[in-house]
């Protein structure tokens, strides 16, 4: 004797081996027991055998007129085996009421399942409407298929290019465009972003790169909406100072400038002269939120996108010529011993000389015009007194560190001679050497002015944002910690207040530390403990790394484009580790496969095989490793 039953959703027939009331074991062909409920058996049969029974049963399935079936069927619930009586004319064979049931299992647009063997006919208007959404759904899948097609084919339909743009982001998954595009990604064993530039989706790489960036975040453009400044900090006092900057020519926010007051025998007073948006930029206002969202300015080259509206840069940049409001650090120092004698910071208005610019300075401010008096040196009062105490200030952080800053690596400016966004603009690598004395100058003063006002932060417990390093780890806190590889006790991010967020958080803290001393944690905008400072440090580790990690991205763009602008087969590079070297002529790190167990700063020639505007990789092998 057998049985047909019914076990997760899939039709059995097996052998019936033994049984009790309420349960039966039963073998199939293979010679397997199982234990089944009989409350799952549909009936018993003695012949065909199982594996007979299923292949007709099956067979006869598929000759059976759904629609006959459902005009036939009775209009309230029914038994399926008393169906098939009536149906066929006669006591229905096994084949028959198996075949009978696989149909009406088949069809549950036209037939309701209630129970075991047991079906209810859809009524009509239930079921004109199940096969509409039948018939909806494989002319969808159809055009799905078709979408699929045409984009393994390398075509895009209209459609999904309409659509195209939100797939490298956040797509609609649930829409058929996706489902076909996700389609043709798998079967082309490719990824989305290179099977939307094959299709021409995208004009090229870096329309890719940069739509996927900007639309992340900055839906809405990068302009901010206009907003209006007053003129703040006109009843500050006047400094009687001669006060320069020092940035690069592109550089559209000047955050700091520097002053020197000679006092005689060797002693000079030196001022740290900050840009002070604090003043208009308050804790929770609009300008604030504003700044909060962005939280640093954006640099790609060719491009920068401002962390506060171009108003508030405009009246609050130490330009030349300009009486700005400041908050100005003055130090007293022995230029003989560099000894620090005093300091003072106070909130003022400056007038700056000139805004200096290092491509016109670079060539002429070396050591050697520095160091000696008689020799012809642009700004030179300005200029020898700052450099012979900078001197002094990396000595000292040397000797805390315990071992000389290794500043000798080369940086590179990105110049584009037209548009950032055209992948045919030129683009010009410029070389300049970390160690070069006017940016040995202004980093020393830097560091002394974000290590003097962390230590006013900590005097006064004011609660600030201090960047440390500690066993090697870099990280940002409220605590006042030391920062191991600069050599300083403390560390609070503050002379870039128009282009970084915490630099900002910083200065109004700042700010209440001057003006208040000891009662400051009392007034200032954020008290000990507030949870909004983490809130702040979270916020701006994240944004910060999205935004070097595009630029980075970007940078790598347009080194691959100067390599095939130069038109570069071959380069000279340096071995870092395993298979990564960096080459010599751009600031760029590859991988060469195959590459030789090297030393650690081997010169190797490489041969440029290929370039990966998607991935920014290039396809590199080794030429030749150069003698020692």
């Amino acid at each position: 004797m057998y049985v047909l039953y019914e076990d997760s959703g899939n039709f059995k027939a097996e052998k019936i081996f033994s049984e009790s009331d309420s349960t039966l074991q039963v073998e199939s062909a293979s010679g397997k027991r199982s234990k089944i409920k009989r409350a799952i058996v549909l009936f018993s049969f003695e012949q065909p055998a199982p594996a007979e029974m299923l292949q007709q049963a099956q067979a006869l399935a598929t000759t059976l007129d759904v629609d006959f079936l459902w005009e036939c069927a009775p209009q309230d619930e029914f038994a399926a085996e008393n169906f098939a009586e009536e149906y066929f004319g006669h006591p229905p064979t096994a084949v028959e009421k198996a075949g009978l049931i696989f149909a009406l299992n088949s069809a549950p647009a036209y037939f309701h399942r209630r129970g075991k063997g047991r079906y209810r006919p859809a009524p009509p208007d239930i079921l004109k409407a199940a096969l509409a959404a039948i018939e909806k759904k494989r002319k969808q899948a159809e055009q799905q298929q078709q979408w699929t097609e045409e984009l393994v084919a390398g075509k895009l339909p209209e459609p999904i290019a309409a659509v195209a743009n939100s797939f490298l982001n956040k797509p609609d998954k649930n829409t058929l465009e996706w489902k076909a595009f996700e389609a043709a990604v798998q079967q082309r064993q490719t990824t989305p972003e290179r099977l939307l530039l094959e299709c021409g989706a995208w004009p090229n790489a870096l329309a890719l790169h940069q739509h996927r960036f900007f639309s992340t975040h900055f839906p809405k453009g990068t302009e901010h909406p206009p907003v209006t400044v007053s003129n703040l900090g006109d009843e500050l006092p006047m400094a009687e100072v001669t006060a320069y900057s020092v940035d690069d020519i592109s550089t559209i926010e000047v955050d700091d400038a520097m002053s020197v007051t000679p006092m005689g025998d060797d002693v000079v007073r030196i001022g740290i002269h900050i840009a002070a948006p604090g003043l208009a930029v308050a804790r929770d206002n609009d300008l604030d939120l504003l700044a909060r969202e962005r939280m640093s300015t954006v640099y790609i080259p060719g491009l920068k996108i401002p962390m506060l509206p171009r108003e508030l840069i405009s009246t609050f940049s130490l330009d030349a010529g300009q009486v700005r409001p400041c908050l100005s650090l003055y130090v007293t120092a022995n230029l003989a011993t560099g000894e620090l004698l005093a300091e003072e910071t106070r909130l003022e208005r400056i007038k700056i000389q000139e805004n200096l610019r290092h491509n016109t300075l670079d060539a002429l401010v070396t050591e050697d015009a520095l160091n000696n008096p008689e020799a012809e040196l642009p700004y030179g009062d300005w200029l020898r007194p700052l450099w012979r105490y900078a001197q002094h200030l990396s000595a000292q952080r040397d000797v805390v560190r315990g071992k000389p800053e290794n500043n000798n690596r080369v940086e590179y400016s990105f110049e584009l001679d037209g548009p950032y966004d055209d992948p045919q603009t030129p683009v010009r690598l410029v070389p300049r050497r970390r160690n070069a004395p006017l940016d040995r100058l202004v980093a020393e003063y830097m560091i002394l002015t974000n290590n003097l006002w962390g230590g006013l932060l900590a005097k006064h417990g004011v609660p600030g944002i201090y960047r440390s390093q500690q066993t090697g780890k870099v990280r940002m806190s409220t605590h006042a910690l030391p920062h191991e590889a600069i050599g300083v006790p403390y560390y609070a991010w503050s002379t870039s207040p128009l282009r970084r967020y915490v630099d900002l958080v910083n200065q109004w803290q700042i700010m209440a530390a001057a003006e208040h001393g000891i009662s400051a944690r009392l007034v200032a905008p954020f008290k000990p403990k507030d949870a909004d400072l983490f809130a702040i440090i979270g916020g701006f580790d994240a944004q910060y790394a999205a935004w070097s990690d595009f630029q980075s991205s970007m940078e790598r763009y347009w080194c691959i484009r100067w390599l095939q602008q130069q038109e570069m087969h071959s380069v000279q590079g340096t071995v870092i580790r395993d298979d990564l070297v960096r080459l010599d002529c751009a600031p760029f790190v590859t991988r060469v496969p195959a590459l030789p167990v090297l030393e650690r700063g081997q010169l190797v020639t490489l041969d440029i095989l290929g370039y990966d505007e998607l991935a920014l990789e290039l396809e590199c092998r080794l030429r030749e490793v150069e003698a020692a």
